[in-house]
């Protein structure tokens, strides 16, 4: 049920909470400076009006997804933080220091599946929007695009792991439902591990493949055992396991659309060419980047392996939403190669030309601001590896991540300001001193 919201000043009897905090902090700024409003009315659709439980603000929760990658922070360890820090609480609304956890960890995971990925397409807007207020007339003239791998949280892939995944998932269902199995396979299975892992001895390599080979053929006989001894009506959860575990065991080397995952079957292999990676697993984001200001404008996941030139329509789809307008100018890496107009947007990939302008020939320059733009939301912003499941999860992560790094943008601008301010007064101060010593000092020599 969704909880009436308080706009109540009035902290305190004496004074509130932001009486008590530097006014001046980036925290305390950012919090005036977001429409919370916005993600009150957006939001408020997802909740029942009048049944269930009163839920949580919906700002608390917004304002605890932005911290968390912000700070680049798990749920678990940016809810432990919100209860020890008041600049975390005055962010979220609080009006008055609570030193006890805002909610559940997992509260966190229910909110993003129920404001999905049109939830977080406007938290990166407000980022847009937060950052765009200075009203420049230059950002969105000419952007950066490139594609990177958001790699999922999956140990790296190989037959041998998912066959014993397999039969140890077969062994626990044989507990759960206390089935009796033709034969459990315990002690082979424990001895093949053991050659596998001797291949490096002599005749060991051969060995080996053998082990491998006899562990897929116990994988397969344990998954059709477990098919003809569960009852119907116990079969139905269990479908959709084994389905995915018959085409592990189905597909070959060659093979497209792999699963590599038991867990994440969705995921995709991307060779990008990379010396010292040279698989992701993953999928592949979309990242644009104004070239003036440094702004994410577009963050966009796409769970298929496709072209970088495919993206480019969708991408600019979601920049027209998220800004309003179309980019005029948009430089690119000589991936995407094949198209030089998509609607009024002019697509600048980098070719052999002795007449190319000098913008054109900037803008190339420039483009290759985007490639840090990538490293810093993979290494600070939770992109590296994305912890949130599914398809949903690759979509909503790209986004969250564009957003806090936008987000964390504005904070360093007003730092710097803050900066630039005390050694403006620095300077004003020596001046002054400076003029008195050279004015009493004048006047002792000519008396």
């Amino acid at each position: 049920m969704l909880t009436s919201s308080k706009t109540t000043n009035q902290f305190g009897l004496f004074d509130g909470l932001s009486d008590q905090l530097d006014q001046r902090h980036p925290l305390f700024l950012l919090a005036n400076k977001i429409n919370w409003q916005l993600f009150d009315d957006s939001f408020k659709k997802h909740y029942s009006q009048k049944m269930g439980a009163p839920s949580k603000p919906i700002r608390l929760m917004v304002a605890l997804q932005i911290l968390k990658y912000l700070r680049n922070l798990s749920d678990e360890n940016v809810v432990e933080q919100w209860s020890e820090n008041c600049y975390y609480q005055y962010f979220s609304g609080v009006q008055k220091f609570t030193p006890k956890y805002p909610c559940v960890p997992t509260e966190l995971v229910a909110f993003r599946k129920r404001i999905g990925e049109e939830g977080a397409e406007l938290i990166l807007k407000e980022s847009i929007r937060v950052n765009r207020e200075d009203g420049d007339d230059q950002v969105g003239n000419m952007v950066s695009m490139d594609t990177t791998v958001q790699e999922k949280n999956i140990t790296y892939p190989t037959d041998d792991k998912q066959y014993k995944k397999i039969i140890k998932k077969c062994w626990k269902i044989s507990d759960e439902e206390s089935i009796n199995l033709r034969q459990s396979y315990v002690r082979i299975v424990k001895s093949l591990g053991i050659t596998q892992r001797l291949k490096s001895r002599k005749n060991g390599a051969k060995e080996a493949r053998r082990a491998s080979k006899r562990i897929k053929t116990i994988a397969g006989r344990l998954l059709r055992d477990l098919r003809r001894k569960l009852a119907p009506e116990r079969l139905e959860p269990y479908l959709a396991y084994f389905n995915i575990a018959q085409r592990i065991l189905n597909q070959k080397r060659g093979d497209s659309n792999k699963i590599y995952s038991i867990h994440e079957p969705d995921v995709k292999c991307h060779a990008k060419g990379k010396e010292h990676k040279k698989f992701e697993f993953g999928s592949k984001a979309s990242i644009i980047v104004d070239q003036s200001s440094g702004i994410i404008m577009g963050a966009l996941n796409f769970s298929e392996t496709i072209h970088d030139s495919k993206t480019i329509p969708s991408a600019l789809e979601q920049y027209e939403r998220l800004n309003g307008e179309e980019p005029k100018n948009v430089f690119a890496d000589r991936g995407y190669r094949g198209i030089k107009k998509n609607k009024s947007s002019n697509i600048h990939v980098p070719t052999p030309n002795k007449t190319i302008d000098k913008q054109t020939r900037n803008g190339h320059i420039k483009r290759a601001g985007v490639e840090p733009v990538i490293g810093h939301l993979k290494q600070h912003y939770r992109m590296g590896r994305n912890f949130l499941k599914g398809i949903m999860g690759d979509n909503i992560n790209v986004m969250f991540a564009a957003a806090g790094m936008n987000f964390k943008r504005r904070i360093n601008l007003w730092r710097t300001e803050a900066i630039f301010r005390w050694l403006l007064i620095l300077k004003i101060i020596k001046e002054v001193y400076w003029n008195i010593y050279a004015l009493s000092t004048k006047r002792l020599f000519e008396g």
